[in-house]
């Protein structure tokens, strides 16, 4: 019984280690989202992290059409950075997850 929690613990540790590796991979992995016109560009990390916004000259222009244009497209950019962050922390927290019964968290 001992030797079975004793294993358990082990995985979970190197699942715990797989994980912060993951997440320093997804530093490195880049999402880009532009405005539907192409006025806007913005690149951020899979951890959600801003790394450019291009600005198209025109947009300058008027100051509350720039901040619509931020808000939709960092929110569709955050978005899709949340969805390759999460599936990807899933798939290595389920991969190292002990047979638990009736712990069937990642399904």
């Amino acid at each position: 019984m001992f030797g079975d929690l004793m294993g358990m613990m082990g995985k979970l540790k190197e699942t715990q280690e797989k994980v912060e590796v993951t997440k320093k991979r997804l530093d490195t992995v880049l999402i880009d989202e532009t405005s539907s016109d192409g006025l806007l560009k913005i690149t951020l990390t899979a951890n959600r992290k801003i790394k450019t916004i291009e600005i198209a000259d025109n947009l300058l222009e008027d100051k509350e059409q720039l901040e619509d244009y931020l808000i939709l497209t960092l929110n569709k950019a955050i978005e899709k950075a949340t969805n390759v962050n999460e599936t990807e922390i899933a798939a290595v927290a389920k991969e190292g997850m002990p047979n638990i019964p009736g712990m069937d968290m990642f399904k």
